[in-house]
């Protein structure tokens, strides 16, 4: 059988994606058609390669190529055009390259976005500014020792550049300081205040990723998000009691609710039995069937169900069982007759 055209490709990568997203950049179809790994269209984009070019598997030509496939492809469904900047994440914020040899033209549409036409301004838009956003900075918090490539000295934080690891002072960022992670309002003030700052990240070999520790911020941005914070402390603690009166509130209609139902299909049970099942399945949190998605909409099935795990452990010897070392499955067997006559009995 005959290798699809590159024309056929294309478009089939980029339908796929329109289809997804509602736009087509061209690095979705790169990946698409196996030409770069989105992994390492990351790499480019946090500026580990000056063109995406040394990533790819095929000759510049084909890359061209590919692309006035799409923008034909694009104009035959009458796609809208918007030209999108890609900028590195370096401390230069230099802008990124598709091709070493690429004339302004070629560039442009190689970066061009195509948006189905009932897209919304505001979502158009919302992507063009996230695109065209340079990613954060990255700082590393290393496992191993290391060298500045440029000063030869050490430090607890390495900036890559360039595939180069430097100390915070050789790039540029030594009069940052370390903000550790866990106080959300906090770390967003800072950064938000902060003219220069970077995501602080650390290798954790048991889950084999990069995980995030906080972020590097200027001094007096820090000192600011600090009074910010402390200057509405009671405020949000006085927003976060009433978050908590309001789930409570929520949590007894929701049983009040569930309550109801329980008397609609079992109407002889117990009225202080009905009440401590509602209670116990809607629970928040509790990860019982009347907080899962069928309880929270009364699914009859989801209510039956609740009634019975009351029933198996209040009403039968299913407790005793398990402890006995019975297995469970021939545990909920044994019982099962009695389960039936206990529902048998609330009925009408």
């Amino acid at each position: 059988m005959s290798k699809p055209s590159l024309r056929r490709r294309v478009a089939n990568a980029a339908d796929d994606v329109l289809s997804e997203q509602r736009y087509v950049a061209f690095t979705d179809v790169l990946a698409r058609l196996g030409w770069v790994h989105p992994v390492n269209i990351e790499a480019w984009r946090k500026g580990r390669v000056r063109e995406l070019e040394s990533l790819l598997p095929v000759p510049a030509e084909r890359v061209v190529r590919a692309c006035e496939l799409l923008t034909a492809w694009a104009r035959e469904r009458d796609l809208r055009p918007e030209d999108v900047d890609y900028v590195a994440a370096t401390r230069d914020r230099r802008p990124l390259r598709f091709l070493s040899a690429t004339a302004p033209e070629e560039e442009r549409a190689l970066r061009t976005h195509w948006f189905a036409l009932d897209t919304a301004s505001a979502q158009r838009t919302k992507v063009i500014e996230r695109q065209s956003k340079a990613p954060d900075l990255v700082a590393i918090i290393p496992t191993r020792e290391w060298t500045c490539a440029d000063c030869a000295d050490t430090g607890e934080f390495l900036v890559m550049d360039n595939d180069e690891p430097l100390c915070l002072d050789c790039a540029d960022m030594g009069h940052l300081v370390f903000l550790p992670a866990g106080d959300a309002a906090l770390t967003r003030r800072a950064k938000k205040a902060s003219g220069l700052s970077a995501l602080v990240l650390r290798w954790a070999r048991a889950r084999k990723r990069y995980e995030r520790q906080g972020i590097l911020v200027e001094e007096s941005a820090l000192e600011q998000a600090e009074e910010q914070c402390l200057a509405d402390a009671d405020l949000r603690e006085r927003r976060r009691e009433r978050d908590r009166e309001r789930r409570a509130r929520d949590d007894v209609d929701f049983q009040d609710k569930l309550a109801a139902e329980i008397r609609r299909l079992y109407p002889d049970c117990p009225p202080e039995r009905v009440q401590s099942i509602a209670r116990h399945a809607g629970t928040r949190g509790s990860g019982r069937v009347g907080r899962s998605a069928m309880g929270r909409a009364l699914d009859e099935r989801a209510v039956t169900l609740a009634v019975v795990a009351s029933v198996r452990h209040a009403d039968t010897e299913y407790d005793t069982l398990l402890m006995s070392g019975v297995p469970r499955e021939d545990a909920r067997e044994r019982v099962a007759g009695d389960i039936d006559r206990v529902l048998r009995s609330w009925e009408a």
